[in-house]
């Protein structure tokens, strides 16, 4: 039987966390944001008060749903205190024992009707669903990268997840202003598995010489009308991403055409993960971002 979700909780308050905690705000959710420290709670909190106050000056919120929305946030470093949520939803980095781990702490506290969710881009739902105590009431809810601008979120059955649940979860997307498509439980489901290999082939153009880093994104902006070139891109979602995306990919489907490009994993060695270490295809110390290469 659906439940009728009022209460949500979020695991990780990094961006897409703190975007999650955002929108279901903003939707009137009493909302819970869970991290390790205090620390990487206030930056959410600072990211989710920015992103509010440019949603001001767009005049697509008012001060008064800011107040509103910033008072149904509270936020924790105990799992204990998701005991009272209906609905989880984990955003915490891209590697599966970190899910796995955290996903074995959090099922004792919930209540035994509460739904959980992953916000996994690329990992496997039923393979995360299993380490549950309630594999048909989890299912991958992937929002896509800034959540409060995007509209897609891909929904993901595992093997197990019931109808009921599947169906409360795209209810609440609508809710929460969003578009729901709905994906099969295959590696890296539509979006990544479109969308990194692209850039996994736009960063190999760079490493055999086909092109610099500003010809290459000048040349995908100007010439198929992205928004963003794919270097530039890849730094916004993190190189570290795009590498675990990649690795799931190869992994999953056995195909030489997902292996990593060479480049990007030294990148990823070196740590320039992009826009969040301040390096990566371009150096963001200066005003305008500088190719590094």
């Amino acid at each position: 039987m659906a439940i009728d979700i009022q209460k949500i909780g979020v695991i990780g308050s990094g961006q897409m966390g703190s975007g999650i905690a955002h929108v279901c705000s903003l939707a009137g959710y009493d909302v819970r944001m869970l991290d390790l420290s205090e620390d990487a709670l206030k930056a959410g909190m600072s990211k989710i008060e920015k992103g509010m106050v440019r949603q001001i000056s767009r005049n697509l919120i008012t001060e008064d749903d800011q107040k509103t929305a910033t008072a149904l946030i509270s936020t924790s470093t105990e799992y204990a205190d998701l005991g009272d949520r209906d609905f989880v939803v984990e955003a915490a980095s891209e590697d599966e024992d970190v899910k796995k781990a955290i996903l074995k702490t959090l099922c004792p506290v919930l209540k035994e009707d509460a739904i959980i969710a992953s916000n996994t881009s690329s990992i496997s739902i039923t393979r995360l669903g299993a380490q549950t105590d309630r594999p048909g009431k989890f299912l991958g809810m992937h929002f896509m990268n800034p959540v409060p601008r995007m509209e897609l979120v891909e929904l993901i059955r595992g093997i197990a997840t019931d109808e009921d649940t599947y169906s409360t979860v795209r209810e609440l997307a609508a809710k929460l202003g969003k578009r729901s498509v709905n994906a099969e439980d295959f590696p890296a489901f539509i979006v990544n598995r479109i969308l990194l290999p692209m850039i996994n082939e736009a960063i190999y153009t760079l490493y055999e010489g086909v092109g610099s880093v500003d010809a290459i994104d000048t040349a995908m902006k100007l010439g198929t009308n992205h928004p963003m070139g794919p270097l530039e891109l890849a730094d916004f979602i993190g190189l570290d991403t795009c590498l675990a995306v990649m690795h799931v990919l190869h992994d999953g489907l056995a195909d030489t055409k997902y292996r990593p490009c060479p480049l990007l994993v030294k990148y990823v060695e070196a740590g320039w993960l992009g826009r969040k270490t301040g390096r990566g295809f371009y150096d963001y110390s200066t005003e305008v971002p500088v190719p590094t290469r």
